[in-house]
């Protein structure tokens, strides 16, 4: 049996406490540590302010892995203590929040449904409780609407009006911004928790750390909770319905998504072009586009053939949506984790020896795990403009 090296977890947990410090600020602020932008390096007050980003947000993270790791260790499933990823673009590369997550590493064939079934839903119920907490305090705790012109000095002339002059700006293409698109837990807290006269716009979100750390706590949990192949709610829909139901019906939710979150990147539109270079410059993303599918589909079954078909047929079935439903798009950003599914997570659950039902108490939880994935899910979770 391999020996712990708590080193090595104590040290990535401490370079991860200083990444997402260090990108807490940049979001705060709106500037980077290194280069210096034109309004000035951030320095350390500024680093020191960032804690209060990545604080709550690296707590939200440590309670879903440790829920994972306690149960584990409960069902008596060796399991290592978490590895965390920390990852900082800073030095002008572009911001980021500091860390890819965290994951634990289960040691050993896990032969039963339940206990995948409780290892899989400890993460991200218990992550999700202290992901509510925090919204709470975000929400109910916002600081005077004046904070808004200490991030952005140039706003105080338009006082409570500053917000019909952001959405000016970025109208007219003068400034880029980021917004958090509503899910239902967001838009709750929004309108019945928070002060209206202390609510930002929408695209200041971003400066409020709590507000920040709060909503990506959902999207990562809502992200943990697609019922797909070894997420956690892989394991949790696999211990509800069992492996036969669980292998027809991962394919059809997998293609759904992946259907979704390419609704709309391509139109007819696009190709009714007598422009040359236009077509072929839309033909080649086409290809791209329809090769980057084909990879992701290429474990759905054995055969070659058969997965090409169907990632075609999603592209053909996306053109015809787009054609009589122009305005209805999805979100290309899921393209990326479905890649990543699709391609190396895999769609299909590891199958277990024992193939029990679960007891009553634990389906009525598994069932009210995948309505927490229903509450934190946004079909857009980030507006870029």
């Amino acid at each position: 049996m391999q020996r712990p090296k708590y080193w090595l977890h104590i040290l990535l947990f401490l370079i991860t406490m200083v990444t997402t410090t260090a990108a807490g600020a940049e979001w705060m602020y709106g500037r980077f540590f290194v280069p210096p932008s034109s309004t000035g390096a951030l320095g350390w007050p500024e680093f020191w302010a960032g804690l209060n980003f990545s604080i709550p947000f690296l707590t939200v993270l440590t309670v879903h892995e440790f829920g994972h790791y306690f149960v584990a260790k409960a069902n008596r499933v060796r399991v290592t203590l978490p590895y965390y990823i920390p990852l900082w673009l800073g030095f002008g590369l572009g911001q980021s929040i500091g860390t890819m997550g965290a994951f634990i590493r289960i040691q050993e064939f896990i032969s039963s449904r339940r206990k995948y079934f409780d290892i899989g839903i400890a993460g991200p119920l218990a992550g999700f409780v202290v992901a509510l907490a925090l919204l709470w305090y975000g929400f109910s705790h916002l600081p005077p609407i004046d904070y808004i012109f200490t991030i952005h000095p140039e706003y105080k002339k338009f006082g409570l009006d500053y917000g019909k002059h952001v959405s000016d700006e970025i109208a007219m293409g003068k400034v880029s911004a980021v917004a958090f698109g509503d899910n239902l837990l967001f838009w709750f807290f929004k309108t019945y928790v928070a002060d209206p006269s202390r609510m930002p716009h929408p695209y200041e979100m971003v400066h409020y750390p709590y507000l920040l750390a709060g909503y990506l706590s959902l999207f990562f949990t809502s992200l943990n909770l697609i019922p797909i192949g070894q997420l956690d709610g892989g394991h949790v829909l696999y211990g509800l319905i069992g492996r036969k139901r669980f292998n027809a019906l991962a394919p059809v939710l997998f293609t759904g998504f992946v259907f979704y979150a390419g609704l709309g990147m391509f139109k007819v539109s696009d190709f009714a072009t007598s422009d040359d270079a236009v077509f072929l410059d839309q033909f080649s993303k086409l290809i791209f586009y329809v090769t980057a599918l084909f990879l992701m589909f290429s474990r759905v079954t054995g055969q070659w053939i058969t997965n090409l078909l169907i990632a075609l047929s999603v592209v053909a079935v996306q053109f015809g949506v787009s054609f009589f439903f122009p305005q209805v798009e999805g979100y290309s950003g899921f393209l990326v984790f479905g890649f990543v599914l699709g391609r190396f997570l895999g769609i299909y659950h590891p199958e277990t020896e024992e193939d029990e039902p679960l007891s009553t108490g634990r389906q009525l939880l598994g069932w009210l795990a995948l309505l927490v994935f229903l509450l934190c899910f946004s079909p857009k979770p980030f507006v870029f403009s």
